[in-house]
């Protein structure tokens, strides 16, 4: 068993190790994806709570609750905000969103209920699992010390 755990741990620094620390500014693309669709999702949420405190507009004939539509609101331009400067917090608040998207979307496969929507659905999995696939690394990189040499010191 220990002989397996230094094999793990012995990728694991070979994968810490190939990692570029970020420059002053930089931040990796797919955290600017992420950052341009919590932006996109927090307009759209903006806008609905206009539409809903200004017109008086039903959904299924009930009136939405404001004030999750402001929260929502708030918590995704928080985040887009946070990814677009590259902080660790709102990428991994991200991630947990996108987990969340993604087993919604495994569990509407069970109930998609013609070919196109079992298509879409499982498209829409896909995307997600692939964006969370590659935040990942991104997070790796923006945790990373500032300088190379900082790393070596245990700094």
């Amino acid at each position: 068993m220990k002989a397996g755990y230094a094999r793990a741990e012995l990728k694991n620094q070979a994968a810490r190790d190939s990692l570029e620390p970020l420059e002053a500014g930089e931040r990796p693309t797919v955290v600017t994806v992420g950052a341009m669709f919590a932006g996109v999702v927090a307009s759209i949420f903006w806008v609905s709570t206009a539409i809903a405190a200004f017109t008086g507009a039903e959904v299924n004939g009930t009136q939405p609750n404001i004030a999750q539509l402001v929260l929502t609101a708030m918590i995704m331009s928080v985040m887009a905000v946070g990814m677009w400067q590259a902080r660790y917090w709102a990428v991994l608040g991200f991630q947990m969103l996108l987990v969340l998207l993604i087993i919604a979307a495994i569990a509407g496969l069970v109930v998609a209920g013609t070919l196109l929507q079992f298509i879409s659905t499982l498209v829409l999995s896909i995307g997600l699992s692939i964006l969370f696939w590659y935040m990942v690394k991104a997070m790796a990189r923006i945790q990373m010390p500032k300088h190379p040499s900082a790393r070596s010191n245990g700094e």
